[in-house]
């Protein structure tokens, strides 16, 4: 089996899309993954899909670019070159340019498509490519019940959706993993304010929808009782012309809360440090969330997570860790969790579920279901070509061959019907009629004065 994914960049959500573990799950079962994404060749983790196997290629697929449309041949000439049974697209411009590549390519057998909604995309045209494919795989209930409803709102023919919950390699994050004593020493000689705290950690960046502000009701309420409370976001210290990154850091400052937060940065490659050395990780998107993978990073190391009963966060914590649930927007629901958790930690039990191998076996199974199909498909349309050739070929022997002897027989003549027609004489309209029937008058009459001369001399 050949599969062919389209990703527009390998740089985003490595952790959310599993494309080196999807790829070397793929040549493990000895099938062919072929990648073709906007990251250069020197990219780390294209090294590491070619060093496991995986065929790479280099095409300028960016989210919302115009430019992506130059690259529609070229991704028809390696549909042509490599023929792949599965094309997985992972975004809605690759998916746009591979509709428009399939349209002229020459191939044997048309690619069965499968497409993954990551998040709640609107229901429109730009959309439009993702959702014409033969299967639609979800991250979550949540994703699967908001496409339901805008499919029929749209009056959109039925999809195949698969939901597959995005998994965790438990191999990188191991359950109650422990932050090596260097970084810890590292990290308090570079936030020296960080020593000796209970960490509240935002593993998000600030903006209106990942519900910062809430971070200020807790630290309002819980700082006389928590002294040494104290909150850690993962981003800059300032941006320049972000209204609501400057309208927080002004609220904090007003309120004499500033000292209570860091800011470690946005590009950082210790994430899992961070969330095990947490005593709260904290899940406040305002806006429903799709995956709330940070969440689940942190569930399976150990680390208790209080957030929003709502969406991702909801069908993670529900089994996992459901005393981390809040009601939705409610502060003082939000800041009595808060204050259980510090006075009494109650962490979450190691658990198999949302694990990377069970969405990459899940994965594998669409792959091959569709491959199946397609086979299938394939042989149905070969039976009923030989069928349709046995009855041309039985059509052709039931008649005569082209240039045979045939013996022709003459049909049974009928026995003619004998007539009595009465001839009126006409008299002769013309001289030559009337001298005709003189003559033949006098050689009737010379007949029979013959006849009785014959009988004498007899």
């Amino acid at each position: 089996m050949k599969v062919m994914r389209l990703l527009s960049s390998l740089k985003h959500d490595e952790s959310e899309r599993g494309i080196f573990h999807l790829g070397r799950a793929l040549v493990k079962n000895e099938h062919t993954s072929i990648i073709v994404a906007s990251a250069s060749e020197n990219n780390d983790l294209v090294r590491r899909l070619k060093r496991d196997g995986n065929i790479y290629h280099q095409l300028y697929m960016n989210k919302k670019s115009w430019l992506a449309l130059l690259q529609v041949s070229a991704l028809r000439h390696l549909i042509e070159k490599y023929e792949p049974d599965v094309i997985h697209v992972h975004s809605r411009t690759p998916a746009w340019i591979l509709h428009l590549a399939l349209r002229r390519a020459r191939v044997k057998r048309f690619p069965k498509l499968v497409s993954t909604m990551y998040g709640f995309y609107p229901i429109n045209k730009y959309s439009q490519a993702l959702l014409n494919v033969d299967t639609i795989i979800t991250v979550s209930d949540s994703v699967t019940q908001y496409l339901k409803k805008g499919l029929r709102r749209e009056e959109v023919d039925p999809k195949v959706i698969t939901r597959i919950y995005r998994g965790i390699d438990t191999r990188r994050y191991p359950y109650r993993h422990n932050p090596s004593v260097y970084w810890l020493r590292h990290t308090f000689a570079e936030y020296p304010e960080l020593e000796h705290k209970k960490w509240l950690v935002f593993p998000t960046v600030i903006g209106n929808e990942y519900g910062q502000e809430w971070l200020i009701d807790i630290l309002g309420n819980l700082q006389e009782q928590f002294p040494n409370i104290h909150v850690i976001i993962m981003d800059d210290d300032y941006k320049d012309g972000d209204v609501a990154h400057e309208d927080f850091r002004q609220r904090t400052h007003s309120l004499g809360l500033a000292e209570r937060i860091t800011y470690v940065g946005s590009k950082r490659n210790d994430m899992r440090e961070w969330l095990s050395a947490a005593n709260i990780v904290m899940a406040l998107a305002n806006e429903p969330e799709s995956i709330g993978i940070n969440a689940l990073q942190a569930i399976h190391l150990g680390t208790p997570v209080i957030g929003w009963d709502q969406a991702a966060f909801s069908e993670i914590l529900q089994p996992l860790y459901p005393q981390g649930l809040v009601k939705k927007h409610n502060a003082n629901s939000l800041c009595k969790a808060v204050r259980n958790q510090l006075e009494s930690v109650t962490r979450p039990e190691m658990t198999n579920k949302f694990t990377m191998r069970e969405m990459i076996e899940k994965t594998l199974a669409v792959y091959q279901g569709l491959y199946d199909t397609a086979l299938a498909e394939e042989q149905a349309e070969a039976d009923a070509l030989a069928v349709r050739r046995i009855k041309r070929s039985l059509k052709k022997t039931s008649k005569p061959a082209f240039g045979a002897a045939v013996k022709h027989v003459e049909p049974i003549p009928k026995r003619p019907k004998v007539k009595l027609i009465k001839e009126k004489v006409k008299k002769a309209e013309s001289p030559e009629i009337e001298d005709e029937a003189k003559i033949e008058e006098t050689t009737r009459t010379d007949i029979k004065s013959e006849v009785p001369d014959a009988d004498q001399n007899s």
